[in-house]
């Protein structure tokens, strides 16, 4: 393989790969850590996964400016900034959470490059070779903060590739058709099954459990609030039929459209292509051999969100796993920005005192013991 010239090789001391919450909020906690030579780049934009949701589709956890008690708003991701003081709504849109994010960046004058595709990571002795397009950078650490959403998953059953993932749908109100069959049914399935049913369409909901049903209070594990609230709307009870516990097992094309194929021998027909909100594979897998991965798939990862086998690789964002913790939503996942940066400012001879300030706003997560306490009542 040709490489590019010397000439075009940049150092850093990190590589932050990924400009949506995760990669502008660890960004954030580089700088409150005192590292300065870093980099942010994104193959797409500043919030570019956000800015690609559904139209209709908006953030399910709800944003409140209560910096002024010392509480952050759910959806902040950096100290003393509020979605919901920027934008002045409770549950923002993708597209409003994506210009919510460039203003952060902005504010906090973070090196950011738009429009760097990474092409492939390496590390070479101790050091991390990052090849970008026409360029490559080195660096001594680097930050994988690129994200789910733009990694919808696809192949879990014969014919998937014959649905259409919702991640790929800019408007609900834009689909054509009156009958509607959506397989997946949590979050991004009943959010699909809520707009549709608001535009008089007949919605089938399919999902291999129950989660408008489960007793958790963790809504990483069972739906939110927000949906759960929505599925009581009368006329969303009326235009949906739920089917819990029905896996599929094919989905097939036939004259006049397709067949669902249900593993308990059940056939469903529908005009319109089928909708799969089965979730998605992650940007993980471009970075695959770069991972250990645990028993469920995601990358093992030390205390400090390092990987287990390539020292100086960390992870940020929603694919982040301890045991049994999950750490998907930005409330979550925003509390390891600080324990990442400290890491890397540690090793960097850096006393980041700074960060200490992290945990009076709940921004420093690194006893997970305290983890894992369900609601009684």
């Amino acid at each position: 393989m040709n490489h590019p010239p010397e000439e075009t090789q940049e150092d850093f001391d990190v590589v932050v790969v990924g400009a949506g919450a995760a990669g502008v909020g660890v960004a954030i906690a580089l700088k409150h850590a005192g590292v300065d030579n870093f980099v942010v780049i994104d193959r797409h934009s500043v919030g570019a996964s956000f800015a690609a949701w559904p139209a209709e589709t908006r953030f399910i956890t709800p944003s409140f400016p209560t910096n002024s008690i010392g509480m952050l708003d759910l959806n902040s991701i950096a100290i003393g900034v509020s979605p919901a003081f920027s934008l002045e709504v409770e549950h923002p849109t993708g597209e409003e959470y994506a210009a919510h994010l460039k203003g952060v960046a902005q504010f906090f004058e973070l090196p950011i490059r738009e429009g760097t595709n990474v092409r492939r990571v390496t590390k070479v002795g101790d050091r991390f070779r990052i090849d970008i397009d026409e360029q490559t950078l080195r660096a001594n650490h680097v930050i994988w903060a690129a994200g789910e959403f733009q990694y919808p998953r696809h192949s879990t059953f014969n014919g998937s590739e014959l649905c259409r993932h919702t991640a790929t749908i800019a408007s609900y109100g834009e689909l054509e058709g009156d009958d509607f069959i959506i397989i997946g049914g949590y979050e991004s399935g009943v959010d699909a099954a809520y707009h549709l049913a608001s535009h008089d369409k007949q919605i089938r909901l399919f999902d291999t459990g129950c989660p408008w049903k489960d007793e958790s209070s963790d809504p990483s594990v069972a739906l939110s609030t927000y949906s759960l609230e929505r599925m009581r709307e009368e006329w969303f009870e009326e235009q949906v039929e739920l089917f819990p516990h029905t896996p599929i097992a094919s989905v097939t094309r036939v004259e006049g459209g397709y067949e669902v194929n249900a593993l308990d021998g059940r056939w469903f027909s529908t005009p319109t292509a089928p909708l799969f909100a089965g979730g998605f594979e992650g940007s993980c897998k471009l970075v695959a051999d770069l991972f250990e991965r645990r028993e469920d798939g995601y990358p093992a990862l030390t205390d400090h969100d390092e990987s287990t086998i390539v020292p100086g690789l960390f992870l940020c964002g929603p694919a982040v796993r301890h045991d049994h913790h999950v750490f998907c939503f930005i409330y979550k996942y925003r509390q390891r920005f600080a324990v990442v940066a400290k890491a890397i400012a540690t090793s960097l001879g850096l006393a980041a005192e700074e960060l200490e300030n992290y945990r009076k706003w709940g921004m420093y997560l690194d006893d997970l013991s305290c983890c894992g306490e369900e609601c009684v009542c």
